[in-house]
């Protein structure tokens, strides 16, 4: 199962580069009337991360609301918290991706249910691509170069 953790950790780095990408000015941009803001994105990310983690794997790492409700703060918490997170589930014995837990309430793997939280995440951070196509601003690289990046990847422009 360490792909998996090997894909959490390249996620981690995906997130980060994309929040990172917004600068300060954009935090109450929202597309539409039914769509987050930017910061209510960040916020909705960890705190649905922190869920998910604590309630189904049970792995907790505390509050998962940074001290301030600003992009830097948002992100240095989803850092924080998510390798923390990555360095528990290193220490797991392969058996534990077997174990079932509650996703909802419909029992699944571990293994499963880390799998359905990266594509949740994954979701949210393409959310956040469209914002920043929709405000002009270069996206770094997610899974590749993307138009802005050159020909490389850069997760952080």
């Amino acid at each position: 199962y360490a792909f998996l953790l090997d894909t959490y950790e390249t996620e981690i780095l995906k997130i980060v580069g994309i929040w990172s990408a917004f600068p300060d000015t954009a935090m109450d941009f929202r597309p539409s009337p039914k769509s987050r803001t930017v910061l209510e994105q960040f916020e909705h990310q960890v705190q649905s991360e922190g869920r998910w983690m604590t309630a189904m794997l049970g792995i907790d790492t505390g509050d998962s609301n940074p001290g301030q409700k600003t992009k830097p703060a948002y992100i240095e918490k989803y850092r924080s918290d998510a390798v923390r997170r990555l360095d528990i589930m290193r220490a797991k014995p392969e058996s534990w991706w077997k174990e079932e837990a509650a996703f909802f309430d419909v029992p699944r793997s571990h293994a499963w249910i880390l799998t359905r939280r990266i594509t949740h995440s994954a979701h949210h951070r393409g959310q956040l691509i469209v914002y920043l196509r929709l405000l002009g601003i270069a996206v770094p690289s997610v899974y590749g170069p993307t138009a802005d990046t050159g020909g490389k990847v850069i997760y952080q422009l």
